[in-house]
């Protein structure tokens, strides 16, 4: 399970990491697109836990 703060570092160091990549190599590139669903499912995550509380 995650702990509330730990994700929302993980959400914010994948967000900076994606708007990098994206900037760098396209935002359709491959990689963009694997950060940007990872970061989906970091956030999805995030919000059952605060529907939850």
């Amino acid at each position: 399970m995650y702990d509330t703060d730990k994700l929302l570092k993980q959400i914010e160091m994948l967000r900076l990491q994606m708007t990098d990549v994206a900037l760098s190599k396209g935002i359709t590139s491959l990689e963009s697109i694997a950060l940007s669903q990872e970061l989906d499912r970091l956030l999805n995550i995030y919000n059952e836990m605060k529907m939850k509380e």
